[in-house]
């Protein structure tokens, strides 16, 4: 008889890519390996676990119950592995990728401490603003912020990151301050690379300006040069609120905290190279975001 794993991997991969192909190669294997694993796997349960036409692949009632149990029992036994594994010491290469103000400012510096602590690991870190298929493209992790739709990864979350609205004292002296969410329709908004404000409560607020760019960076200059009103992470900020060239404004509006995320493909989270860095974030980078906030 086959073994008590035999085929159930290849069967939580497929359900979590929606396809044999994707499945296939989040467990870098061939299709037809996957094909032929959750086929005997249904025979052994006597169940089809999938829907199948020429052009998708959908969970049936009883696979979508099977799923939720296999992916606890692959968790469990995970974690029973990862207490023996984790004492090995990190090493090959570690890719990653991160969105750029965090990762020059905050990952950069948290991961090069890492490497030098382990003379054996080689570092990969690419810095992009947008959301990479990090399980396609062969990163081991990614440092990710806010909600996460990608089913196929594992997130376990490391910090979290404060937003203020501001803008400077130069242009609130010409056009005054807004006292209400609806109040920013009549002021100049400063657009980053996400296309809505949050503040409490859930209310969002969709702006529109003459300036966008998808670097905070660049936003913040623009902000300071007078240009409008702008919403960032408070690690931008904390300097220039506190010489009084920006103004929090808003305050008792302020969306609750966003998440950030440590993300990787499920069947790379034991290496030690990825636990042993999911620690240190874990352990050092809240302090890191508070430090530099408002």
């Amino acid at each position: 008889m086959a073994g008590g794993w035999d085929g159930i991997e290849e069967f939580v991969c497929v359900a979590r890519a929606g396809s044999f192909t994707g499945g296939a190669r989040l467990f870098n294997a061939s299709v037809t390996h996957m094909s032929r694993a959750v086929a005997r796997l249904e025979a052994r349960l006597d169940a089809q676990l999938f829907n199948r036409t020429t052009r998708s692949v959908y969970l049936t009632d009883t696979g979508t119950a099977f799923l939720e149990n296999c992916q606890r029992l692959i968790e469990s036994r995970d974690e029973a592995i990862n207490l023996v594994a984790s004492q090995d010491e990190p090493s090959g290469l570690l890719r990653l990728t991160c969105s750029y103000a965090l990762g020059e400012k905050f990952i950069a510096p948290l991961v090069r401490r890492f490497a030098q602590a382990n003379p054996q690991l080689r570092v990969v870190l690419d810095l992009d603003n947008d959301v990479v298929d990090i399980a396609g493209r062969g990163y081991d992790l990614a440092v990710r912020t806010g909600h996460l739709e990608d089913s196929r990864l594992i997130a376990t979350r490391v910090a979290q990151r404060e937003l203020a609205t501001v803008a400077s004292r130069d242009y609130l002296s010409h056009r005054g301050r807004p006292r209400t969410i609806a109040d920013l329709a009549g002021h100049d908004c400063l657009l980053g690379s996400t296309p809505q404000w949050h503040f409490r409560e859930g209310q969002t607020y969709r702006p529109e300006g003459r300036w966008k760019c998808n670097s905070g960076a660049a936003v913040l200059e623009a902000c300071l040069a007078g240009m409008g009103v702008c919403q960032l992470p408070v690690f931008y900020l904390g300097d220039h609120v506190a010489a009084g060239r920006l103004e929090v404004l808003l305050p008792d509006q302020r969306s609750e905290d966003e998440p950030i995320w440590a993300v990787y493909p499920a069947r790379r989270h034991l290496s030690p190279k990825v636990s042993h860095l999911v620690a240190l974030l874990r352990a050092e980078l809240q302090p890191a975001l508070d430090a530099a906030g408002v």
